[in-house]
């Protein structure tokens, strides 16, 4: 396990330290929570509008407990693991760039916003299966794009990245599933 988590933090370090003061601000806007929100705020007007706005208030509101679901859980893990962030790490943060103001709570397996980005995409991705096409797979984009910003600010682990999304598509199935049984989404 020590060997796994040695090679995380050099993966962590050199990916990084790849960042240039130039594209800080891309990174910056896309970790914000409300990049996600502006994104998923839009699609659901779709949704409402391509079906009804009672359906897209339905769809707000099981969003938003999906949300809760997977912050709850993840701050389960990241208490239960108590494994510091990147920036809190001694030995670590004296060798990498910081991006951010503040580096946020203390501990960081896994990363919420991989798992609230993947448990969106993915959630968005099935529901909208008759309506977008292949411009769904955008939203993995996105999603992978914000969890990637973590490790650019300086924030999280690539292994607290892949486990959050891991997760995060997990979640975003089995809402997606139990939205449909409930005949929440369309």
């Amino acid at each position: 396990m020590d060997s796994i988590l040695h090679f995380d933090q050099q993966l962590f370090l050199y990916l990084n330290q790849l960042g240039s003061p130039p594209f800080d601000s891309f990174w910056l806007l896309l970790t914000h929570k409300g990049t996600n929100a502006v994104v998923y705020l839009v699609l659901t007007l779709v949704y409402g509008r391509f079906y009804d706005w009672r359906s897209s208030a339905f769809l707000i509101v099981w969003v938003i407990l999906l949300i809760a679901f997977t912050d709850q859980i993840t701050n389960a893990f990241k208490y239960g693991f108590g494994r510091l962030r990147p920036c809190h790490e001694p030995g670590i943060q004296e060798l990498m760039r910081l991006v951010k103001a503040s580096c946020g709570g203390q501990f960081s397996f896994f990363s919420g916003h991989a798992s609230n980005s993947f448990a969106l995409a993915t959630l968005f991705f099935l529901t909208f299966r008759k309506i977008a096409g292949r411009i769904r797979v955008l939203l993995f984009v996105l999603a992978a794009l914000i969890a990637y910003s973590r490790v650019y600010i300086g924030v999280h682990y690539p292994i607290d990245i892949v486990s959050g999304a891991s997760f995060g598509l997990l979640a975003g199935y089995v809402f997606w599933r139990l939205g449909r049984r409930f005949r929440i989404i369309q």
